[in-house]
């Protein structure tokens, strides 16, 4: 019998002005979703998510049920935004856990589509379940950037999957083994953007009570900058299953899907590593072979100058044999004055080459802007999208317009990035885009969008105990 308590916790933040962040915290289901889109849709997708997911999974509540209630929430979603041009392109993470059954055994169904995150508090030890479906992470796995990197990636908010912006969407699933005093930790990225593991790490080691470690895991987000929607669900498993540490590495199964992006990850990390290594053994080897020495030196010591050192016991030279290895020496000597001034002037050529690629590298990426989102604003930046080489676009205009002052249909195409020729082109583009949604406002015959959902709804206090035999 596995018995789970758990507790939740949701806050806009302090820069956001509606939460668009969703918890749900039912006797065997626990989920978070992240909803994306303009003042209402971003609300719109996280509760229609959440309510389509609740529904569906109570028919078939097991993992392969978990899959298809995740499915058809996006399908509702995409539904709603396709029926409704107020709510076109809006979208939604989800992150669940539920208790299920399977062959007999209790198990934790784990499904996750976009950044959303769930994490699994055991012995002491924090470790990330999910895998983040966004630009700067699929880079990562792919090698491309670092993870310290990706932390800071102008694109790092711009989702690869999400529930909502297609008919079909792919789920990730995964199946744990409930653990006794294991302690989950499921949470949008207002939470992780904010707190580093190590943080987390300490205080879900420290606070008892699921419901206290949700609260205050909030408000140390919010205290920290709170500048995303923060939200927060805890599950402890208060009974089940006993294992050792040897057992232990087969608690969590991926679905083949997962097991295949993993291995793809760690064959690129592999070759990599060992191109390193390779590297690293080249470079500490040195020259493959000693350096060639003429085959007869001068000895001025001896007082005669361009006299030949000969080793002991050597035969004694005739004049003409010592004139002809003094030629041989001298075209030796020239040879190497030769082979230094062509390798002199190679190094030069090689340097304005390089010089030259650098400068025209440089011209080709700042002289180029795109408009992009970055949490939540819209922002002018220079260079290229995504980045060129070692060049990393950089903000130069915060223009101070949220999404909320655009179009719903633009903000797609702003999350991927627009591009502009020059800077005052970029800004007559978001210019342009202020002045379509004040004329929608205006012309509309009914501006204000009922939404089921109510700003401020302070965070779910209970705690809930669920039982599956």
């Amino acid at each position: 019998m596995t018995l789970l308590r758990a507790g939740s916790a949701t806050d806009t933040g302090l820069v956001r002005a509606v939460n668009q962040d969703l918890a749900l915290q039912t006797t065997s289901l626990f989920a978070v979703a992240d909803g994306m889109g303009g003042h209402v849709a971003g609300e719109v997708a996280a509760r229609t998510a959440i309510e389509t997911l609740a529904t569906v999974f109570r028919t078939q509540p097991n993992p392969d049920g978990l899959v298809g209630a995740v499915e058809a929430a996006n399908r509702e979603v995409w539904q709603q935004g396709f029926d409704n041009a107020d709510l076109r392109g809006m979208g939604t993470t989800v992150t669940a856990v539920a208790l299920v059954e399977e062959d007999g055994h209790d198990i934790l169904a784990l499904v996750n589509v976009g950044d959303s995150r769930t994490y699994r508090f055991h012995d002491g030890h924090l470790d990330l379940l999910t895998l983040d479906h966004s630009l700067a992470e699929e880079m990562v796995r792919n090698g491309e950037i670092t993870a310290e990197e990706a932390a800071v990636h102008p694109h790092r908010h711009i989702l690869t999957r999400a529930l909502g912006v297609a008919e079909d969407i792919k789920v990730d699933l995964w199946r744990v083994q409930p653990i006794k005093g294991d302690r989950f930790l499921l949470c949008s990225d207002g939470l992780t953007n904010e707190l580093d593991d190590t943080v987390i790490t300490d205080m879900l080691a420290t606070i008892r009570h699921p419901q206290d470690a949700a609260n205050q895991l909030v408000e140390a987000a919010r205290n920290h900058g709170g500048n995303d929607n923060i939200t927060v669900v805890v599950i402890d498993v208060v009974m089940g299953d006993e294992v050792d540490e040897e057992q232990s590495a087969g608690l969590v199964v991926p679905s083949e899907e997962v097991l295949e992006a993993e291995a793809a990850a760690e064959a690129r990390a592999h070759r990599q590593a060992e191109a390193h290594a390779e590297a690293e053994a080249q470079a500490a080897a040195g020259p493959t072979g000693p350096g060639q020495e003429p085959l007869l030196a001068t000895g001025e010591s001896l007082g005669q100058p361009d006299a030949l050192v000969a080793p002991v016991g050597a035969p004694v030279l005739s004049r003409r044999a010592e004139r002809r290895i003094k030629r041989r020496n001298r075209r030796i000597a020239r040879g190497r004055r030769l082979v230094t001034l062509r390798t002199f002037l190679f190094l030069i050529l090689a340097a304005a080459i390089i010089g030259a690629g650098y400068f025209a590298v440089r011209w080709y990426d700042t002289n180029s802007y795109y408009v992009g989102v970055d949490q939540g604003h819209v922002v002018i930046y220079q260079g290229r999208i995504g980045g060129f080489l070692w060049f990393h676009p950089k903000a130069v205009d915060h223009t101070g317009v949220t999404v909320f002052q655009v179009p719903a249909t633009y903000i797609p195409a702003l999350q991927a990035g627009v591009e502009e020729t020059s800077v005052a082109n970029a800004q007559a583009y978001v210019r342009n885009l202020e002045q379509q949604q004040r004329e929608i406002q205006a012309t509309a015959a009914n501006p204000a969008v009922t939404s089921p959902l109510v700003p401020g709804t302070p965070p779910s206090t209970t705690t809930t105990m669920a039982g599956v035999g």
